[in-house]
Formats: C-alpha cells, structure tokens, sequence
C-alpha cells in the first residue's frame, strides 16, 4: 500500500517554529496502543502497576542518568498512558544530576548537546518497548500509540496546577473519558 495523504498524514500539534531542543518546562502524556490498559489498574484510587507498567516507571526515572540534559518532575504511570513535566536545561547538563552518576556515586561532569523532546520520548519508548520484549516476552505488537502529546508550560501557577492534575490523576480515573471502563 502505498503513501496515502488523506490516510496517512497527521496534523501536528507542535507549536510551528519552536525548537524543542531548548531549555523549557514540558508536560507529556504517553499513550498506549488503542489505550490498551497495559500498566496496571487503579484501585481504592491508587496506581497498582503490572509487570509492563514497574518497567515504563523504572525507565522513567532512568532517563536523568541517561539523558543529563533532563530533570523529572510530577509524573504518574496510569493503566493507558504515562504523564509526566520533564526540565530541558538550557546548558544540556541537569543541575539536579551534575557531578554524579545514576548510582549517586561521583563522576566528571558530562556537556552534551541538548537532545530534543522528541527525542527523549522516542528513546523512552524504545527502552519501555525493549525490556518489554526481553523480560516480559512481549509479542502483541507495539506498546505505545505513534506520537505524544507536549504542552510548553510557561509559568509557574501553569507548572502548579499541571502538578495537581497529575497528582489527582489516579482519584479522577473512574470518571476519566480514556478510561474504557468509566461510564
């Protein structure tokens, strides 16, 4: 089959002309294929984590020691989907991870080249998508829904309220619209 415009073709939802490169705050939701409930379910208004979504979490926190140009924030690993506000540093060194390796143990300070949002997302999925396969025997296809969704958060009272909305994430479940078993 071939290229198809009106099939194929995606409108973005990337602010046109802004570099994703640069240093910023970003709120991501990652999806699941088809919003599958592959990580867990929620019960009495917390996360319980499957197999699959212990992996997307532990990967998750990894990406600091492997992307320094990244610190973390708020996030939550819900049964389809991840979200997360990640800190792209302007100097592509985190200033929370400088000077010290994964382990916490001592390291020389890594400068490395700001990678993009884009980036960062790829890979996560990747690794999530890897481990999946080796450790879990994974076969059913792909894991995660082509794309993301990125919000640039401009201001701290943005940067609050995302927190809270990511924090309440699990209490809002039951009535959550991609939630397939809310009514």
């Amino acid at each position: 089959m071939g290229y198809d415009e009106a099939k194929h073709h995606r409108r973005s939802v990337r602010l046109e002309g802004y570099d994703y490169a640069q240093a910023g705050v970003y709120f991501l939701t990652v999806c699941t294929f088809g919003r599958a409930c592959l990580f867990g379910d929620v019960v009495e208004d917390a996360m319980r984590l499957s197999a699959l979504g212990r992996i997307a979490e532990e990967e998750w926190l990894k990406t600091p020691g492997m992307r320094p140009e990244v610190e973390l924030d708020a996030y939550v690993v819900m049964p389809n989907h991840l979200h997360a506000v990640v800190l792209i540093t302007a100097d592509g060194v985190s200033t929370r991870h400088r000077g010290e390796s994964a382990d916490g143990a001592p390291r020389a300070p890594r400068q490395r080249e700001a990678r993009s949002l884009g980036s960062l997302v790829a890979g996560y999925k990747a690794v999530v998508t890897g481990r999946a396969r080796r450790e879990l025997g994974w076969d059913s296809g792909s894991v995660w829904q082509r794309s993301y969704f990125e919000h640039i958060i401009r201001t701290d009272r943005a940067l609050d309220e995302i927190r809270v909305y990511i924090e309440a994430n699990p209490w809002r479940w039951a009535w959550d619209d991609e939630n397939p078993a809310a009514s």
